[in-house]
Parts: C-alpha cells; sequence; structure tokens
C-alpha cells in the first residue's frame, strides 16, 4: 500500500482496513481498477464499504475532470508557447461551468452567445484538495508528546481559513435588485420580483451551499423578547398618536402594516400581551423556542415560493392570499445557499434595508454586515439615476459605516433597466445599440458628477473607488439588440469571480503547508546543528530593528491623533449649543415635531424613518470630533489592502530571510518556514487591524451616546401638556452638565488605540520569537520523514507561485 491510499483511507474514516489493503499491496493505480468482487474482500462489512464505493466514485470523477483540465491546459499552452501557464488562467479557456443535474431554473442563454462567466478553476481546486489530504496525514502521524510536534499540530490546524467577501447591495423598492442579483449569478427565479408593491423587508444573504446539492434558507428569526419590547414601544406610539391621519408614507402605516401581516385584523384593540399569545405562532414553532428554521428544496424557484412569507412585505395583498400569514416582522436574517455556483464560491451578496432598522438587534446585525462588506452597490433605475435622490441619501447616510468604520474598498453605483427607451419600436438594432451607448455614457458622466458634490461620502471616498455601471437583467436573459457585454452584467460576473481569485485560498493554503512540511525536513535533517546560535542571533537582531521601526510608526500614530481630537474637542465645545437649538427649536413646534422628538429619545438619541434621511443626535454631538480625526484615521487605517494598516508599517515588517538563506545554506528549510510564518502573522495582523479600527473609530460616536442616556431617560419621563418643552430643557440642560463628554470620547478613542497597538506588537514579537526558537530548537523531538510529501507540496507551490525563491 503506497502513501497515496494510505491518506485516502484516512481521509475517508476506514483506518480500520488499512492492513487488509496493506496485505493485497493496493496502490494508487490499482485502488482505481477495483470492482465491487474485490472491494467486498476488502471490505466485508456493509455500511464501510458503501461509504468506501461512494468515495472511491467520487476520486474516478475527479481524476478525469482532473485529466480533462490538465488536457485542455496543453492544448493552451500549445496555442500560446510563449506561456509558461502550468494552471488554468482567469481566461475562459480550461474551465467548466457548473452545472445544477436538474437546474431548470438556471439560466440557459442561447447556445451561440458567448457567456464570459469564469468559474474557479477545476485544477486549483483540486490542488487545494490534495494538499489538504496530505497535511491532514502529516497531522495524524505526528504526537504531542514535545513542543514543536505539539507547535506544527496546531499550525496544520490553522491553515483552515475561509474568509468570505461581502457584497453589500442597496436600493429603493422597485429599481431591480432581486432581479439584478438573480441575472449576475445566473438563477433564474431564485429571489422573488416584478412586484412594483412588494419590497424585500428584512437581510438576505446570498451565498454557495458547500455541503450539498439543495437550495437552502436559514431563517433566523429576532427573540420574542424583542418582539415583545417591539410590541409594548409600538402600542405606546399608536396611543400616544390615534387622532393622528395615518399617511401611507408614514410610521403610523408601517406599523400598521407589520402587525397586519403577522395578525391580520386581529391586532386592532388587542394588548401588547395578547399578542404574545402562542396560537399566534403556531405555524413557526421556531420562533417561540428561539431556533432557526431551514427550508430545503430542490429547485431555485420552490425555494423562492417557501421564502415569500418570511422576506417580503406586500402592501397590496394580492388575489387569493387573503387571510394569509406573513412571518417577516419576526425575521431577523435569511441566509439562501445555492449549489454549484461560481459566482459565490468565496463571496456573499446581502440585500440591505437603506436605513437599518428600528429593531435593536436587526440594527446591530446591519451595521456589523455593512462595516465588513467590501464592496457596495447602490442599486437604482437608470431613469433619472443621477437626480435619484434616495440613492444618494442612502449612500449618504452609509458612507462612514463602510468607511473609516468598516472596510469597504469599492462603491459601485448600479443603473438597472437600460436597455428601456421611449419609442424604440422601430429602431433598427444598429440604431437602438448606438442610442443606447450614447445614452448610457451620458448617464455614466452625470453620475460621476453626481458623485464628485457628495461631500459627506467624498470624505472617506476617492473617484479611484468609485465606478458605474449600467445593466439590463431583462435583456440579460433573452437574445435581442443587446449582446451580454452590452448589458455590462458580465462586468459585475468578471468582477464576483476577480474576489473569488483574490481570495486566493489555495495558494495561501499550499504556501503555509510548504513552509510546515519544510520546517519537518529540516528538524529531521539537523544539518544547522553547528550554526543554530548563530542564525538565531541574525534572526533575533532583525527582529529588533523591525520591531522598533514598527514602535516608532505607532509611536507617531499616537500623536496625530492625540493632535487632531485635542483640536475637535475645542471645536465640540463651542459649537455644541448652536447644534442643539438647531435640532430643538428653529422653528419646531407643534404635535409633528413632538412625536419626532419623542422617538428620538425613546431610541437613545436616534430615528431611522421608513424614508429620508436617518436623525441621529449624538452623531450630530460628535461630528466635530469625528471631522477633526477623519483624514488622520483613513491615511493610518486604508481600506485598500494593498496599503497596509498604520501608514503601512506592518506590511514592511521583514526579517530578511532571503539574504539568510543565500547565507546558511543549511538552514534553509528551517528559514523557509519563518519566511511563510512571517507572512502569515502580517496577513492575519492585517485582518485584526481591519476588524479593531471599527471600534476605535465608532468609539467616539458611542460615548456620546452613553453619556446621552441618562439624559434621554429623565426626558421620556414627562407627560401632560408641556411635555415638549420639558424634553427640550431636560436635553439642553443634560448636555451643558456633562459637556466634559468631548473629553472623555477623545480619551475612550485613545485608550482603545494605545490597546490596538499593544496588541500589534505582542502578537508580532511573541509569534515570531516563538516560531524561531522552535524551528531552532536543540530539543530531541521524534518527527514523520516528510520528505515525499514535501516533495509534492513544492511541485504544487512551484505551479501555483512560481519557485520558493
Amino acid at each position: 500500500m503506497d502513501d497515496f491510499v494510505r491518506e485516502k483511507l484516512i481521509e475517508w474514516d476506514l483506518q480500520k482496513w488499512m492492513d487488509k489493503f496493506e496485505d493485497e499491496e493496493i496502490t494508487q493505480e490499482s485502488l482505481y481498477e477495483l470492482n465491487d468482487e474485490l472491494i467486498h474482500k476488502l471490505i466485508p462489512k456493509v455500511g464501510p464499504r458503501l461509504t468506501f464505493k461512494k468515495k472511491l466514485k467520487q476520486l474516478k470523477e475527479e481524476q478525469n475532470i482532473n485529466q480533462e483540465t490538465v488536457n485542455l491546459s496543453v492544448q493552451e499552452q500549445k496555442e500560446a508557447p510563449d506561456k509558461d501557464q502550468v494552471l488554468a488562467s482567469t481566461s475562459d479557456k480550461g474551465k467548466r461551468r457548473f452545472e445544477h443535474p436538474g437546474g431548470s431554473s438556471k439560466l440557459q442563454p442561447p447556445a451561440k452567445r458567448q457567456r464570459s462567466s469564469q468559474p474557479r478553476p477545476y485544477l486549483e481546486a483540486i490542488v487545494l484538495s490534495d494538499v489538504k489530504n496530505i497535511m491532514k496525514f502529516v497531522h495524524a502521524r505526528l504526537h504531542e508528546k514535545d513542543k514543536l510536534s505539539a507547535f506544527l499540530k496546531k499550525k496544520i490546524c490553522d491553515l483552515e481559513t475561509d474568509k468570505r467577501e461581502l457584497v453589500g447591495v442597496f436600493g429603493k423598492t422597485g429599481a431591480g435588485k432581486s432581479s439584478l442579483i438573480n441575472a449576475i449569478i445566473e438563477e433564474k427565479n431564485l429571489l422573488p420580483s416584478g412586484s412594483v408593491s412588494a419590497c424585500t423587508s428584512v437581510m438576505i444573504k446570498v451565498e454557495a451551499n458547500m455541503q450539498g446539492s439543495n437550495y437552502e434558507a436559514d431563517i433566523e428569526f429576532i427573540t420574542p423578547e424583542e418582539w415583545k419590547d417591539e410590541l409594548w414601544s409600538s402600542h405606546q406610539f399608536l396611543g400616544d398618536n390615534e387622532d393622528c391621519e395615518m399617511d401611507v408614507d408614514n410610521d403610523y402605516h408601517d406599523i400598521s402594516e407589520k402587525f397586519s401581516a403577522l395578525y391580520g385584523e386581529e391586532w386592532k384593540g388587542k394588548s401588547f400581551e395578547d399578542l404574545m399569545d402562542g396560537k399566534y405562532f403556531r405555524e413557526i414553532p421556531e420562533f417561540p423556542q428561539s431556533r432557526r428554521k431551514i427550508l430545503t428544496c430542490e429547485s431555485a424557484d420552490k425555494l423562492s415560493a417557501e421564502c415569500v412569507k418570511y422576506t417580503r412585505s406586500d402592501s397590496k395583498q394580492e388575489e387569493g392570499n387573503e387571510g394569509k400569514k406573513w412571518f417577516w416582522p419576526l425575521v431577523k436574517c435569511v441566509t439562501v445557499r445555492v449549489p454549484n455556483n461560481p459566482f459565490l464560491q468565496h463571496v456573499t451578496l446581502v440585500d440591505l434595508p437603506g436605513n437599518g432598522d428600528r429593531n435593536k438587534s436587526r440594527d446591530q446585525m446591519w451595521k456589523g454586515i455593512l462595516g465588513d462588506c467590501s464592496t457596495v452597490w447602490i442599486v437604482t433605475e437608470i431613469n433619472r439615476a443621477a437626480s435619484e435622490k434616495e440613492a444618494w441619501e442612502i449612500l449618504e447616510s452609509v458612507s462612514s459605516l463602510i468607511g473609516n468604520s468598516g472596510e469597504c474598498q469599492q462603491i459601485h453605483f448600479i443603473c438597472t433597466k437600460s436597455d428601456l427607451l421611449d419609442d424604440s419600436d422601430d429602431l433598427s438594432s444598429a440604431d437602438f445599440h448606438d442610442l443606447l451607448t450614447e445614452r448610457n455614457v451620458q448617464a455614466k458622466d452625470a453620475i460621476k458628477k453626481e458623485f464628485n458634490k457628495q461631500s459627506k461620502t467624498k470624505k472617506h471616498f476617492t473617484d479611484d473607488t468609485f465606478k458605474v455601471f449600467t445593466v439590463s437583467s431583462k435583456e440579460f436573459l433573452k437574445e435581442n439588440y443587446l449582446s451580454p457585454e452590452d448589458t455590462e452584467i458580465t462586468k459585475l460576473q468578471r468582477f464576483l469571480q476577480d474576489l473569488n481569485d483574490c481570495h486566493s485560498e489555495t495558494v495561501n493554503y499550499v504556501k503555509g503547508a510548504h513552509g510546515i512540511l519544510s520546517l519537518i525536513q529540516g528538524a529531521n535533517s539537523r544539518g544547522v546543528d553547528s550554526k543554530k546560535g548563530e542564525v538565531c542571533e541574525e534572526l533575533e537582531i532583525n527582529m529588533s530593528l523591525q520591531l522598533d521601526n514598527v514602535r516608532k510608526e505607532m509611536e507617531d500614530t499616537y500623536t496625530a491623533f492625540k493632535k487632531c481630537l485635542d483640536d475637535g474637542v475645542e471645536k465640540s465645545k463651542c459649537s455644541y449649543g448652536e447644534k442643539l437649538k438647531n435640532f430643538l427649536y428653529d422653528g419646531k413646534n407643534g404635535g409633528a415635531f413632538y412625536n419626532l422628538l419623542k422617538c428620538v429619545i425613546e431610541n437613545g438619541g436616534i430615528y431611522k424613518p421608513k424614508k429620508g434621511k436617518p436623525i441621529n443626535l449624538n452623531m450630530k454631538l460628535a461630528s466635530c470630533l469625528i471631522d477633526s480625526i477623519g483624514a488622520e484615521f483613513r491615511k493610518t487605517f486604508p481600506n485598500e489592502v494593498t496599503c497596509g494598516a498604520f501608514n503601512g508599517v506592518i506590511k514592511t515588517f521583514s526579517l530578511d530571510i532571503d539574504s539568510l538563506i543565500e547565507k546558511y545554506k543549511n538552514a534553509e528549510l528551517q528559514l523557509r518556514f519563518l519566511k511563510t510564518e512571517e507572512e502569515n502573522i502580517k496577513a492575519r495582523l492585517s485582518r485584526i487591524i481591519q476588524k479593531q479600527k471599527k471600534n476605535v473609530y465608532s468609539s467616539l460616536t458611542e460615548t456620546i451616546e452613553n453619556i446621552m442616556e441618562e439624559g434621554y431617560c429623565k426626558a421620556l419621563a414627562f407627560t401632560g401638556e408641556d411635555t415638549l418643552y420639558n424634553m427640550r430643557e431636560t436635553i439642553e440642560n443634560h448636555v451643558h452638565s456633562k459637556k466634559d463628554m468631548f473629553e472623555q470620547a477623545k480619551n475612550t478613542m485613545l485608550g482603545k488605540l494605545h490597546d490596538l497597538m499593544v496588541y500589534v506588537l505582542e502578537t508580532l514579537e511573541k509569534t515570531m520569537k516563538e516560531s524561531i526558537g522552535l524551528s531552532f530548537t536543540a530539543e530531541e523531538c521524534l518527527l514523520p520523514d516528510v520528505s515525499t510529501e514535501l516533495e509534492m507540496v513544492k511541485k504544487y507551490y512551484n505551479q501555483l507561485v512560481g519557485t520558493p525563491d
């Protein structure tokens, strides 16, 4: 039995039958030739035998795919002999579309069209699978009797990472978000679309199903306690304003629509305690038990039909739907998983509400996901896109959350329905195409000009991060005047594929595996023993110098932040009175403003209307502090990965290992591991900094919010005819008495920045010291011979990224 067969039996959890395979001398070549009779002889028990047959069948299919891909790659090399291309490139050649067996819901474009979708190369997926199997085998052979072996086992486990790229999708009702997502991922009926009166009411994530071939929906509900709180506050709001006219666009209608969806007309006249009765939730037993509901279907259209009542609100009940219950008011988030989809391999598309949500848990999730988005799509109809007020309001309201307080690197303004032209029926195809192209170019120019006027957004983003697309989901699906390229759907598909490819899971895993195997083999050879002290000394000197560079840059950053914040505190103290006056007074009287102010203080200083700009009194008070630090913060913590945190100093940290490899040839294997380890810790710290910098930035507003909470509670306690006067006076007096809150906010931010700096320095030093020490340990270690595995992984590594040098 060779190593390949041994690895497969371990991977398939069939180690018990290894002796049989060993006795019969089964090799990789003979494994593929086993028939039912021979398999029965090797594995007499039915359960394990069925498992083996299923796994062997999958292995044979992978081998066929691998050979087919290699053949295509060889053919590609013949066509382009000047390119040294071992793996499939990002071109369409050498790739195969993932097809779902019974996929009637998949888009089936006309055969004569050349589609530009670019699935991840099969060959790369097979490389990743092979190297993972090798490392599982090595992991199983390592014991934990010494520090190095335990260290190596942990490093193998740490190779497993799956960072998903999030793309947030915004757009008003009827803009075509659902149709756009369906077209881009080539799932015609996945998300319901088409009804102008219906709109998506909850957050929907669309990602790949990596575990099976079905379409799934994972429905997460808010807690019963949260729904009870929402019922109580809504009843209070309706009770205070029962004489007000219920216009379709105001909050009263919003509450009424939400209650009617779940309770029908029964909610009217009932207390919030009555509406918590279990009889209303019999169809969703998961909700009272705080469990998730999982829907599984064989096709996209069936799942879409099942999901509608959990995701959509319909202000005009369609015929036949009278009395039907809609559960979207109780839903926190729905995750839709699609099988065999190359565009979602490492990407999640998130259909987001424009202003978050009044429900605190939904709003917290909204903020969290928004902050994690590497790209944001703003979707609007092409007709008057540049002057579309709602689209620009959405972008402005989320700019700080996706900018300094987030990870967004690109904003895509997507104009839908680009194929709609007035009086186009009599045009020839050529005239139609020319007219459409001219209109789309004009729309793009107008939108870019409008973007340059968005001063608040421009504080966080430059022109380079902003792109405009004109798409037609409808035209993409049919043979007409336009090619797929003209609709620009294919450009967005290529963008998603690039996100998948940039994920570099295979490259990172193989590189890390190569480093670990190099260390094991180097430790076994012990060829560096005589020079060990000398190598360690040079490494430690280099590390000390590099850490000093990092420390100095961080100290400079702290000083710059303090200077900016000191300026912000002074400006805040001078201007907060005027800001308060503009919000609380300035001709604002009567019942309408009373209702607005009460909503603001009930929600901790924040009010999010269903339409229009959200109001955030805490943000108004913190605005001078935020403005003072904005430019310095973006310079220090840019969202662009290529720039690097702390003005790039983390990225430039280097122990100069390449020159040490030249000097100490006998230590090459250990040093190669250390080079990999250095790259890994820098990448890990960059990810941690990207997450933690959000907490640093948001601390300014959060500190103000926490200090203002007491004042809001006092203002909320008033009733009677002078309530508006008392609420205003209470808020005003509270701010005057707590004007040191600006200094507190400054100190909180600086404290969080200091903690982050200490963590980065300590982690960098501790990780590299441990790795250096264990790489050149004097302790006797019993390590397996991995020369074969190292050679195999080295070949894969060279294919993926070139030689280790």
